[in-house]
């Protein structure tokens, strides 16, 4: 156990405890200091508190921090492909069919028991490191922390938009010019497994940019860009504008198959079996050394065979 002595400034009278001790321990989000606080790990004058109270000021508070596994799981041998790492992040290129972390129905062989295994001390950290998901069809580049504190800046910076994510698809339909998307996005009050475009006032501020790499007769390869990051966000502003992501089945329904099509195209488009979208490109400020880096991934061999088939068979 770490016991930590914080006296609080007389500057931050007024302020709430929990909000208080977050700015004097940088290190910890206000997040985990109101569940530690919540817990009765937090005294003043031998006394527990709650996350509300005021600062009188001069206040010492006694934090006792434990350091326990903050989940149940393992570490799995589950290769992965680590393209950078040092002692604050590594950056995975996730495969397609890999489950980001364990939830229901996929309890083990995800991305955080493969992390685990590759770096057990992960198991002090939320989540195992990670911040931020892909969907299991979706391929590309993640980044993890190692550190609390490297999670925290990390969290912030995709809170802050300050990350940038960069992804290549393949979308339905021929268009014209790139564009952007702004539609709040909520869960789909017909089906609470999806994603939607919500009403007016209601839903998360969604924002995506889109801009065309290559088109063809009845598909077009984009490059999309995020500014927020909800869940299915690009899948849901794709379909939205009428050009879901080749073989989605849960946005784009059935395969849709040109006029004469040729059967070398006919059958590419059904053996295409995931959603046509890969995490190219990642770019960020390093949480402790805060230098600007950035990582490309190029794009897995399924999107490459299906863009060539398209080429060929679905010229302009």
């Amino acid at each position: 156990m770490n016991q930590l002595n914080i006296i609080i400034p007389d500057r931050l009278i007024g302020q709430r405890i929990d909000s208080a001790l977050a700015i004097m321990l940088p290190d910890y989000s206000r997040s985990k200091i109101t569940a530690w606080v919540k817990a009765g790990s937090a005294f003043i004058n031998g006394k527990s508190f709650k996350p509300k109270d005021k600062v009188l000021g001069g206040e010492i508070v006694v934090l006792e921090i434990k350091k326990e596994k903050t989940n149940d799981w393992v570490g799995e041998d589950i290769p992965i492909d680590v393209i950078y790492e040092d002692e604050d992040i590594i950056i995975v290129n996730k495969p397609v069919g890999l489950v980001t972390h364990p939830g229901a129905g996929n309890w083990t062989g995800t991305l955080a028991n493969a992390l685990l295994y590759f770096d057990s001390s992960l198991v002090k950290l939320d989540r195992a490191g990670i911040v931020h998901r892909l969907d299991k069809n979706t391929s590309g580049l993640m980044v993890v922390a190692r550190s609390e504190l490297a999670q925290k800046n990390l969290v912030e910076q995709l809170q802050e938009h300050q990350i940038d994510r960069e992804y290549s698809a393949i979308v339905y339909g021929h268009m014209i010019s790139g564009g952007t998307v702004e539609a709040p996005i909520g869960r789909d009050p017909k089906d609470r497994i999806k994603q939607a475009v919500a009403e007016e006032g209601e839903g998360k501020e969604a924002t995506t940019h889109y801009r065309v790499i290559e088109r063809f007769a009845h598909h077009t390869h984009i490059k999309a860009i995020l500014e927020t990051g909800r869940t299915h966000q690009i899948r849901v502003h794709m379909s939205h504008i009428g050009h879901p992501l080749l073989a989605d089945p849960m946005y784009g329904g059935k395969t849709r198959f040109p006029k004469k099509a040729d059967e070398v195209l006919k059958d590419a488009l059904k053996g295409f079996k995931r959603q046509a979208l890969h995490s190219k490109k990642l770019t960020l400020i390093h949480p402790i050394t805060r230098e600007k880096m950035s990582w490309k991934a190029p794009l897995p061999q399924d999107m490459r065979d299906i863009l060539d088939v398209l080429e060929k068979y679905d010229p302009v």
